[in-house]
């Protein structure tokens, strides 16, 4: 069974204002592209991964994962994510 996805009043805010559909953001945290470290605190990560349908810009997705639930911080289309060999 999946974990269960959380978005904060602050993610919740980002994809309305930033018109970022939660299956984007779904497919985001459950299947990324690549992950790393947030460079600012190491207990968030960020997640990235290819729209298609946003013209194949990057979505990045701040979250924090527990053992049973994932919890979206914040999400954006990041035109500098790049990942690292």
């Amino acid at each position: 069974m999946p974990k269960k996805l959380i978005l904060t009043a602050h993610a919740r805010e980002r994809l309305q204002s930033r018109k970022i559909k939660l299956e984007w953001v779904e497919g985001t945290v459950r299947t990324p592209d690549w992950s790393e470290a947030d460079p600012d605190d190491p207990g968030i990560e960020r997640r990235f991964r290819a729209i298609r349908q946003f013209g194949g810009r990057t979505l990045r997705v701040a979250c924090v994962e527990t053992g049973t639930t994932i919890r979206v911080i914040s999400a954006m289309f990041d035109r500098s994510a790049r990942r690292k060999p």
